[in-house]
């Protein structure tokens, strides 16, 4: 079955980074665009970033164009969110997204906090 696991989260300063990571299995990885979102505290669930198949569309809401990066790998199956420049307006949870034969597939997610 689909499954998708996140890491690499935690508590940073301003400032600060962290590299986040989703493991994928059960499916084609290749073959599937993939993204990020996050959910602050109080708030819904909001799009972070898109990376299609093979790497060939990258998109970033405005709010984090300069200071993030997805990437993935396809022969790891994991797709990543480089993030740098943290603010505490980044605090939230980070999940990992794929829509996959007409259904759509969420990890656990994993914590960034930032903090003085």
């Amino acid at each position: 079955q689909v499954q998708l696991v996140e890491s690499g989260g935690g508590l940073v300063h301003p400032g600060g980074s962290l590299r986040l990571s989703c493991a994928a299995s059960g499916f084609t990885f290749s073959n599937v665009a993939m993204s990020w979102y996050r959910q602050a505290p109080g708030k819904g669930r909001d799009l972070v970033a898109i990376i299609r198949s093979t790497g060939s569309g990258i998109y970033y809401i405005d709010s984090v164009k300069g200071r993030f990066t997805i990437s993935r790998d396809d022969a790891k199956n994991t797709v990543y969110l480089q993030t740098n420049s943290l603010k505490p307006e980044d605090t939230a949870i980070y999940y990992c997204y794929a829509h996959v034969l007409l259904r759509d597939y969420w990890g656990q997610g994993t914590q960034v906090t930032v903090s003085s």
